[in-house]
């Protein structure tokens, strides 16, 4: 019955890039269009063989500031890659690590939670969804993106470590009116399958490319070059050999949690990379790649998940299971 969640996103990587040449550098490392002042994108960032090797938000705060979030676990690969193609000059990455904290709100009341902390116009019109500001919250400078993993209306907002116990109170005093709860990772995932959003290290791994992700709408192939876009525009136009896909299942007693085979009749076309049980729908779900060949000739009733050795009936999702065109993110 909570109307406004919020939870710690701390162990979320954090980089800004600044300098002349940061925007011009990003657009040649990261295979999306960078967005204007004010405004965040997915980014996903590719190797040289076309492959997913990273999967960011992009921020941009000024015409040489700029932060891109991704994935904590990845941190240090992601900078040895940013590193290793850094130019001699005009472009700075710094990864602020623990030195920049977060918590995120999302929930129907999300906006009136975030309205009661600050002067700052936060009305839609003003701060649409994707958008990113620095604002004041209390007496805390903090800066705010619209943006959140749930399916809902919501915002991240990150502070340095000294203000992060006043924000924290600042939240659960005026959240409590407003049905404010605290939430974790098994209620974010449930929350995400329901959406069928992707995660790094399940769906999004370095031997997935963007098309087979379902990332490809975020690649522009017709900016400038960047890595791997040669390869993302050959698996454009062949088309992708495997299509990230979402599952219900018939299940009573269990559900996956990755690496399950997915069969159509008496073959394996397929394997599950993440899922669970998702609590607004109450149902079973699975994420997984399957052949894409066997994705058009099959009936989407015909598949089945391999679960703790017995196949149970999967029914493919044409779309999400909760609010399947995104209106409450951008109410």
């Amino acid at each position: 019955p909570y109307t406004t969640l919020f939870r710690s996103v701390s162990t979320f990587a954090k980089y800004e890039v600044t300098g002349p040449e940061a925007e011009a550098w990003l657009s040649r490392m990261l295979a999306c269009k960078v967005p204007k002042t004010g405004r965040m994108t997915l980014a996903p960032m590719l190797d040289t063989r076309g492959k997913l090797i990273g999967d960011f938000t992009l921020a941009k705060l000024g015409d040489e500031r700029f932060f891109v979030f991704g994935s904590g676990l990845a941190e240090k690969y992601h900078m040895r890659w940013f590193q290793r193609h850094l130019p001699g000059s005009g472009v700075r990455v710094h990864a602020w690590g623990a030195d920049l904290t977060g918590l995120a709100i999302s929930g129907p009341k999300s906006r009136e939670l975030l309205e009661s902390l600050t002067f700052a116009d936060v009305s839609n019109a003003a701060f649409p969804f994707m958008a990113i500001r620095e604002m004041d919250l209390g007496m805390v400078p903090a800066l705010v993106g619209r943006v959140s993993f749930t399916g809902e209306l919501g915002y991240e907002i990150w502070v340095k470590p000294a203000y992060q116990r006043n924000l924290f109170h600042l939240l659960m005093q005026k959240g409590e009116p407003l049905g404010l709860g605290l939430y974790g990772s098994r209620a974010l995932n449930s929350l995400r399958v329901e959406k069928s959003f992707g995660s790094w290290a399940t769906e999004y791994r370095p031997i997935y490319g963007p098309a087979e992700a379902g990332l490809d709408r975020f690649v522009a192939l017709s900016k400038n070059d960047f890595v791997g876009r040669e390869q993302a525009a050959a698996e454009r136009d062949a088309g992708p050999k495997r299509r990230l896909s979402t599952f219900v299942l018939e299940t009573e007693d269990a559900d996956v949690i990755g690496d399950e085979p997915i069969w159509l009749g008496d073959e394996v076309v397929g394997w599950v990379t993440s899922g669970g049980f998702a609590h607004w729908s109450q149902k079973s779900v699975a994420l997984g790649y399957v052949a894409a060949d066997k994705l058009a000739a099959a009936d989407g009733k015909a598949f089945q998940v391999e679960l703790i050795g017995v196949k149970r009936p999967a029914t493919l999702q044409t779309e999400p299971l909760y609010d399947p065109a995104g209106a409450r993110m951008r109410s």
